[in-house]
């Protein structure tokens, strides 16, 4: 997952937008930060919740500056929402 991740980030300088000049430097920090967190979760691989949230939240902001978000980490966020909504269905049938 750690090499699909970094995958995903070598994508992002193309993503952003050429065209205004602001928004380089906002989406360069914003893929620091991305970046922060993936080697986070190299670090603490058994916290996937606070990563996940943490993703999550980078990527609204990433929504709010009107940038297109990586498909691939749209996949990310869903398949992670769906193995938190698997573990919550199991604990309830326990």
């Amino acid at each position: 997952m750690i090499k699909l991740l970094r995958s995903i980030f070598a994508k992002l300088q193309v993503v952003a937008p050429a065209s205004e000049k602001a928004r380089p430097m906002e989406f360069s920090e914003l893929e620091t930060e991305l970046n922060l967190l993936l080697t986070q979760m190299e670090n603490l691989p058994e916290d996937r919740h606070e990563f996940y949230l943490q993703l999550r939240e980078k990527l609204n902001e990433i929504r709010a500056f009107g940038m297109p978000v990586p498909h691939d980490l749209l996949r990310l966020e869903t398949e992670l929402e769906e193995e938190f909504a698997k573990e919550l269905k199991d604990e309830g049938n326990a």
